[in-house]
This record gives C-alpha cells, sequence and structure tokens, in this order.
C-alpha cells in the first residue's frame, strides 16, 4: 500500500541530492566547464541510470523489447525537449538575474510537470477538481507556487540591496521582456522530464510484470528520458570543445593557455540552477589556475557530482511510487525540496550575509511556505488512498 509520508521523504532526499550535486565540480580543476559537465553528465545520463537499472529491476533489456514504441519515443524526445530547456535557462538567468529569473522559470516548470500530466489523460477534473483529496492536493500546488514567487522575492530583494555598480555587474543584461520570454521557454520546456516520466507509465507496467519490485519501476523509465537529456547535453558541450579548443583535456594534463579562460555558457536546467550558486558564492574551486589538471581528481570529482546528479531522480522515482493516484503531486514535491535545500544551502555557505532584514524574512517565509507545501500535499495524498 503507498505510503505518502515515505513518499515526501524519499522526495526530500531527492531534493537534496539535486541541491548538493554541483558542489563536487567546485573542486574541478583546470577544465573547461563544458568538460567537467559531459564527464559527469556520463555519470548522470548514461552510466548511472542503466547500472541502478539493470541491478534493481529484472530483465531490463527484453522490457525494452517489450515496450510499445510510441511509450519509448515520446519518453526519449521528452527527455531532448528537457536539455533543450537548460540551454535557455543560463540566458534567462543573465536577463533577469538569479531571483527573478528562477521565480520565472521555477515557477513554469513546476505548474506545468504537475499539471499537464492528468490533464493529458483525461483525469483532471474527475480525480483531482471533483474529490477533496484531489483538491487539497491543487492547494499543495498553488502554495508551492506562491513559495517560488517568494523565493523569487527573496532575490529581487537583494538584489535591490545592491549598489548600481554591484547591479550592473550582475544583472549586465537586464532585459525583462526577453528575460520572460526566455524564463517561459525554458520553464515550459525543462517540465517535459515529468512528461516523459508520464509517457513510460507503460514501461512501468510491463517491468512490474517481470518481477521488478513496485519501488524501482521507475527505473526503466529513466534510462530513456536521460538518453534523451544526455543527446542535447552531449550535442552542446561537444560544440563547445570544438569552439573553445578544450576537447584535449579529456586525455592530457597539460593545460593550454587559450583553454584556462574557461568555457562558454553554462548549461543547466531550472532543477540544477540553485545547487550551482550556492557552491559559487562559497567560492568552491576558487584561486589560481593550475599549471597542470590533476587528471584522477577531475575525473573522481565529476563521477561523484554526475552520480549525485541522478540520485535526485532514483528517489524521485521512488517517491512516486508511494504517492498512489496523485503521483503527479510528484513534480511540485521535487520542485519544492530542491528550492528547501538549495536555500539550506544558500544559508549554510553564507549566500544571504549582508542581506538586510527584508530579505531574511523573505527567505524564512520562502521555506515556511515550501515545507507547507509538501505537507498539504503529502496530506492530500494520503485521504486519497485512505479514500
Amino acid at each position: 500500500m503507498p505510503n505518502p509520508l515515505l513518499g515526501v521523504l524519499f522526495h526530500w532526499l531527492g531534493g537534496l541530492a539535486s541541491a548538493s550535486f554541483y558542489v563536487p565540480y567546485r573542486s574541478v580543476k583546470g577544465w573547461a566547464w563544458e568538460t567537467y559537465w559531459l564527464v559527469g553528465g556520463f555519470f548522470s545520463w548514461i552510466i548511472a541510470p542503466w547500472l541502478l537499472a539493470l541491478l534493481m529491476t529484472r530483465d531490463l533489456m527484453q522490457v525494452f523489447h517489450e515496450a510499445p514504441a510510441p511509450s519509448l519515443f515520446w519518453a526519449y524526445l521528452f527527455g531532448i525537449l528537457w536539455g533543450v530547456g537548460g540551454l535557455t535557462f543560463g540566458l534567462t538567468m543573465r536577463y533577469l538575474g538569479i531571483g527573478l529569473g528562477m521565480a520565472v522559470a521555477l515557477g513554469y516548470t513546476a505548474a506545468f510537470g504537475t499539471l499537464v500530466p492528468p490533464i493529458f489523460r483525461g483525469v483532471f477534473r474527475s480525480e483531482v477538481l471533483g474529490t477533496r483529496s484531489g483538491l487539497l492536493v491543487l492547494l499543495g500546488v498553488a502554495v508551492c507556487l506562491a513559495g517560488i514567487g517568494l523565493a523569487g522575492a527573496a532575490g529581487v530583494s537583494k538584489e535591490r540591496e545592491l549598489s548600481s555598480e554591484q547591479k550592473r555587474e550582475s544583472i549586465k543584461e537586464f532585459n525583462l521582456k526577453k528575460g520572460v520570454l526566455l524564463g517561459t521557454f525554458s520553464g515550459i520546456m525543462s517540465s517535459c522530464f515529468a512528461f516523459g516520466l508520464a509517457a513510460g507509465d507503460p514501461i512501468k507496467a510491463i517491468t512490474l510484470t517481470h518481477g521488478t519490485p513496485t519501488l524501482w519501476q521507475g527505473l526503466p523509465v529513466l534510462v530513456i528520458v536521460l538518453a534523451g537529456g544526455f543527446t542535447t547535453n552531449f550535442l552542446w558541450c561537444v560544440l563547445l570543445n570544438i569552439r573553445n579548443r578544450t576537447g584535449y583535456q579529456y586525455f592530457t594534463a597539460s593545460l593550454r593557455p587559450a583553454a584556462t579562460s574557461g568555457g562558454g555558457t553554462i548549461l543547466e536546467s531550472p532543477t540544477d540552477a540553485p545547487a550551482e550558486e550556492m557552491a559559487e558564492s562559497a567560492g568552491f574551486g576558487s584561486g589560481a589556475m593550475p599549471s597542470r589538471a590533476p587528471m584522477l581528481a577531475n575525473y573522481l570529482f565529476s563521477a561523484l557530482a554526475g552520480t549525485t546528479w541522478y540520485m535526485q531522480f532514483f528517489f524521485y522515482t521512488m517517491g512516486e511510487t508511494q504517492m498512489g493516484r496523485f503521483k503527479f503531486s510528484s513534480w511540485t514535491l521535487h520542485m519544492a525540496s530542491i528550492i528547501i535545500f538549495s536555500t539550506l544551502w544558500g544559508i549554510a555557505l553564507h549566500e544571504w550575509r549582508g542581506a538586510g532584514l527584508r530579505t531574511r524574512w523573505l527567505v524564512a517565509a520562502t521555506l515556511i511556505v515550501l515545507v507547507g507545501s509538501t505537507v498539504i500535499v503529502g496530506y492530500g495524498n494520503y485521504i486519497g488512498i485512505r479514500n
């Protein structure tokens, strides 16, 4: 029998993994961004998904053989589109700043990723609007969106406290219209991850018939969705390797002067970005550029970061199995948990040091509201199961 309390716990663990994964990357020395992102990505999108699916599920290759072609296709395509959403997230930050940019992109991601799947399946009116438990879950989604809005307000409040010179440095190309359009596109595309998981429901049903425990039924779907995400990220990183002439970094410790300037636009999705900002603010990886790259350490730290990134969705699929008929609410829980733990990282790493009283109150309100949203969603799922 599903256990929503356990499901919320799994989603919190996933949020903690997402909020923490970037920290090992800050210990990578001498590599351009595209190099360590792609190395870590092999573990995030290929090695970890396949390894854990092979270990935890039954007859993985046979399950894929029996899976309907449309389910495989849409899961993979939505993974590609999720990756495309990541391409524009960095631009959203460029034009709106961290606070407002996160609020716009994360708001769209949370709303679309949560509500579109049940609407598409034709159960939104009957199972969500037509039941008390469904309305409670919907209330929790609304509270989560309010929490995301508070997170954005806290970021905007902090940015307003900066001097004019600091503002120009932090948001050099502020453009509200362009930023909102890009944030909307990025948020909707990034929510495609949730669509991909929903498209994989037939794969989950097949793996269960092969004897896979219920808790691990989502792992085969992750293999397909993340393969799509890998496709987008691989093409972009290789393009940057070619453009920035950093491809040699995979094979030799010697650093060429042209590569020490770093590599290109950071490619992230809304679910990744808060953790990077937390790690960046703490100054991880800062200091003089080495003359040689520590190859073994770089590969190990990238592997650790990539594997940690994957664990957010490992726990996500586990949490989804515990949410009963309102499993679509898992996306809200995931987004809320990411922001909760990213904010806590920011507090621990003194990102909000020197912020004014109003900003600190907004940060505290963000945490309270987002925790409250997870409680409401979890309780709504509990009532749905009891009924």
